[in-house]
């Protein structure tokens, strides 16, 4: 007999051909190098000039000016901070700010909440027109207000008062949307348990869809905060009592006082206006993108 072999048959090594996907990958590496190049660039306009102000700080005028340019102060001795201190009352314009804006934020965001729950959850006569008007509102400018404001407030004699600051300003057109978006992504099942449980309206706010959207109330109170911190016309018109002024109408004081030469003082008078805002941000940044986008598919 005669025992036969059989060779098994051989594999063929794919051949290594150029199907498109080395570009496309090569195209997409390039896209992200791109995109970080201009996030970075991004970055740094946005952080240079905040880095130059806590520098100019603690310079001395001779310092500011030299040539050529000297970004590290020759002593970081804090003396422009005890001038700050010694020319306004910074205390009372801390505490003035720390409260209009809590108390302002404040009410913004519950005055959204109750808003944004109208249009979600309770059924009233033109309701979508009622929305389309709080739309509207986003679209017009705060200075052409400021003229029709003013003239309320002198009439009810709120010049030189905490209301005549706050009231104007409380309607939050943003908040209403941010939280109406996202009270449209809620599960119906829970609060329809809620209310055969017999729960009202004002039980299944509080109870139900507060606890469900604390990531976007974040992002309301952030965004609220920044702007309640930061604003400068309107309690400057309203307001010429220096005991009642905020920390960015003290940066007007200081610059009346000491003129625009000593530029090392204004800015350490900035630094302490701008870092009580830059702790919050740390503090909730984490739910602000959350709350943001919380609701963006929902229409």
């Amino acid at each position: 007999m005669v025992a036969l072999t059989v060779n098994p048959p051989r594999t063929r090594r794919p051949s290594a051909r150029n199907d498109g996907n080395f570009g496309l990958g090569k195209r997409s590496r390039l896209l992200d190098a791109g995109g970080y190049v201009t996030l970075i660039f991004a970055v740094l306009v946005m952080s240079v000039p905040l880095i130059w102000m806590v520098f100019a700080s603690f310079k001395q005028p001779n310092e500011l000016y030299s040539v050529p340019l000297q970004w590290l102060p020759e002593s970081f001795d804090g003396a422009n901070y005890a001038h700050v201190a010694q020319t306004l009352p910074i205390g009372r314009l801390f505490l003035n700010s720390v409260m209009l804006t809590v108390v302002g934020a404040g009410l913004k965001v519950i005055l959204g909440l109750t808003c944004a729950y109208a249009l979600v959850f309770i059924e009233f006569p033109y309701k979508k027109i009622m929305f389309t008007i709080v739309l509207f509102t986003l679209l017009v400018p705060q200075q052409i207000t400021i003229i029709p404001n003013y003239t309320l407030v002198s009439q009810l004699g709120w010049l030189n008062t905490y209301q005549g600051i706050l009231v104007p300003g409380l309607a939050s057109a943003f908040g209403t949307f941010l939280f109406r978006q996202h009270f449209l992504s809620l599960p119906g099942s829970v609060l329809e348990a809620a209310s055969l449980d017999g729960a009202g309206h004002w039980r299944r706010l509080w109870a139900f869809v507060v606890p469900m959207s604390y990531p976007t109330i974040s992002a309301v109170l952030l965004v609220s905060l920044v702007a309640e911190w930061n604003d400068y016309l309107w309690p400057f018109l309203v307001i010429d009592n220096a005991e009642m002024m905020t920390l960015p109408l003290g940066l007007t004081l200081l610059q009346n006082v000491d003129g625009m030469n000593n530029w090392g003082v204004l800015m350490a008078a900035t630094v302490l206006v701008t870092l009580p805002m830059l702790v919050v941000f740390l503090v909730l940044q984490r739910r602000l993108v959350a709350g943001l986008t919380a609701g963006a598919v929902t229409g």
